[in-house]
């Protein structure tokens, strides 16, 4: 059952699933226990049992090398980049906040509603992967942006950002309090528009750790970091999963993961941050959100980290994406399933007692 004192709202699912904000979910057995209760659409059972063991798993071509390229000459030119001009990549510019500066380092791309990324936010693959992870099939789709991070020189150096201590590491962090007794549980992914390179840096985890946590967290001081975790790299070794154009990875929230800088001559890391989750039809408020940011092409509202392009916003660019029937129920802009309203309103987990 939910915790006490939380604002919870019930999934859309046999599976009982709660969240508030539908990102981390409070459930009865953890991701990486689970028994299957539907047959398996994408992943193999060897796949399945890497995916609860390491906290990761590839899928190979989820979407087509053709579209992932697509999707690559649209960051460049939603940026006002050229490919072939290396010095475009670095050109000065102002920002609003140090937040601003520091995704700009990192490569974020402030695009979330253009066709191409709802093309592959749309495909029945993407989908089924996110079906076996989950145990679940009425799900909603992350309303998430692309990276494109070139050479980590000049303006886009990485030590132009402040070194902290404790807390969020680029290069190695959860995105869940780890020390929690019962940790949420959170699934994110991402689909690489181009093949990845050692030198080219991108996405990094620590799988050792999260097979091994259990006795790793019994070995901690009780006052550890919560995000950032202290390992020693020869007994928990942090890799760098390859990938191809298209191929989908998607990683459980409690495997310590980050991005690696790039330290190539003139080469870029590329992909699309595409997750799904179970739906929260019954939380009204969210579900409007979501639409409204479709529909109006509006900087989504679940993380204060999208901050939207600066100059020419999506909006003055291209019209709403169309959306096929998966789409549409991925969004919540269609139920998975038609109910009756309680008469006590949409909210299926209130305040619990």
């Amino acid at each position: 059952m939910p915790p006490r004192g939380h604002d919870l709202y019930r999934a859309d699912s046999d599976i009982p699933y709660w969240s508030s904000d539908g990102e981390s979910y409070v459930a009865q057995v953890p991701l990486k226990e689970i028994r299957k209760t539907r047959p398996l659409r994408v992943l193999s059972e060897a796949d399945f049992d890497f995916w609860q063991t390491w906290g990761y798993v590839i899928v190979r071509r989820a979407i087509s090398a053709s579209a992932a390229k697509s999707l690559l000459d649209f960051a460049w030119e939603f940026q006002g980049l050229d490919p072939r001009r290396p010095e475009s990549w670095y050109a000065e510019r102002e920002f609003r906040t140090e937040l601003e500066r520091d995704l700009y380092i990192y490569g974020f791309v402030e695009a979330y509603h253009h066709q191409l990324l709802w093309d592959s936010r749309q495909t029945r693959r993407v989908y089924d992967a996110f079906v076996d992870v989950w145990d679940c099939e009425e799900l909603w789709v992350s309303l998430d942006r692309l990276n494109l991070n070139p050479p980590n020189i000049g303006n886009r150096s990485r030590s132009l950002i402040r070194p902290t201590e404790k807390g969020f590491d680029i290069e190695l962090h959860w995105d869940l309090d780890s020390t929690l007794p019962e940790p949420p549980q959170r699934v994110q992914g991402i689909i690489a528009l181009n093949d990845t390179r050692p030198e080219l840096g991108g996405f990094q985890c620590a799988p050792e750790l999260f097979r091994t946590f259990e006795e790793w967290k019994a070995e901690q001081p009780p006052d550890r970091d919560p995000i950032r975790p202290s390992v020693d790299r020869a007994r928990t070794p942090v890799v760098r999963p390859e990938l191809e154009a298209g191929d989908l990875l998607i990683w459980n929230g409690m495997l310590a993961h980050g991005v690696a800088p790039n330290t190539s001559g003139n080469g870029v890391r590329a992909v699309q941050y595409l997750a799904m989750m179970p739906s929260l039809e019954a939380h009204t408020t969210l579900k409007r959100s979501r639409v409204e940011s479709w529909r109006w092409l509006k900087t989504p509202e679940w993380n204060r980290t999208l901050v939207g392009a600066r100059e020419r916003p999506e909006s003055e660019r291209y019209p709403a994406a169309e959306l096929n029937d998966l789409g549409a129920k991925l969004l919540g802009l269609e139920p998975w399933r038609r109910r009756h309203t309680s008469p006590r309103g949409e909210k299926a987990c209130g305040r619990s007692a």
